[in-house]
């Protein structure tokens, strides 16, 4: 009986073993997002955290550049889904302003070149703005594209611009997720190009859900009544929540 108890104690700890098992690459994500501990004392708190940084920094250097660019690709991807919530709200917003795929694309577009941008800038250390001020301005976002697609039923020929700007200020936030890991000096230019098709990856992956959801729909008389205005005013009133979170 001895005998077949220590069998099964073995075979629990080599299952749990491969099952709870990461791969190196993810077990960087994984410590940022989850691993770090807690200090009452913040010096001793952000020294802490440097240490780790320097760590990831070392084992980021030390990997091939092609296992570099996967695991920034990804890391990008999750930073939208599923830990991207306000970015899916601002793309979301962006996919109910108009169903004219024109329309969308250039929004888009400005959306990308914008973030793209600032997130390069802030990542080389060129551009700076704490994130105190750049959370609740992106929260802000979300509000006014939310509420100009509950005002207008086709979007003006400034949406775009306006779109721009706000890219510039999402960026910032990218910027922020990306100094958490870390970029490596050796590979900064791919690792900052992996992370940013990781993003576009994953908006491009939410406006093809969202389209799947309203494509036999989006030609009804009811759309905007019952669809487009409401989605809208939800996404608003969770943007002034974050807004409202963020700065008290």
């Amino acid at each position: 009986m001895r005998l077949l108890k220590t069998l099964a104690f073995c075979v629990f700890l080599s299952f749990s073993s491969v099952v709870f098992s990461h791969r190196p690459d993810e077990l960087i994500i994984l410590e940022i997002e989850h691993g770090q501990l807690a200090f009452q004392d913040q010096e001793m708190t952000a020294e802490y955290k440097a240490a780790l940084k320097r760590q990831r920094m070392r084992r980021l250097a030390a990997m091939p550049w092609h296992e570099n660019f996967v695991l920034f690709t990804k890391a990008g991807i999750a930073h939208i889904i599923p830990k991207g919530l306000d970015h899916i709200l601002f793309v979301l917003g962006l996919f109910f302003s108009s169903l004219i795929l024109g329309s969308l694309l250039w929004q888009v577009t400005a959306f990308t070149l914008a973030h793209t941008i600032t997130l390069a800038l802030a990542a080389l250390s060129i551009v700076q703005i704490p994130v105190a001020i750049v959370e609740p301005l992106i929260a802000l976002s979300i509000v006014w594209i939310a509420v100009e697609n509950c005002v207008f039923k086709q979007t003006n020929k400034w949406r775009p611009f306006i779109v721009f700007g706000f890219g510039l200020l999402h960026g910032l936030g990218f910027a922020a997720v990306l100094s958490e890991y870390g970029l490596p000096k050796g590979n900064l230019v791919p690792s900052l190009l992996a992370f940013n098709i990781g993003v576009e990856l994953g908006q491009l992956l939410v406006l093809l859900i969202a389209a799947a959801l309203v494509w036999f729909i989006r030609r009804k008389s009811w759309y905007r009544q019952w669809i487009q205005i409401p989605a809208s005013l939800m996404i608003a009133l969770v943007g002034m929540f974050w807004f409202i979170e963020r700065v008290v």
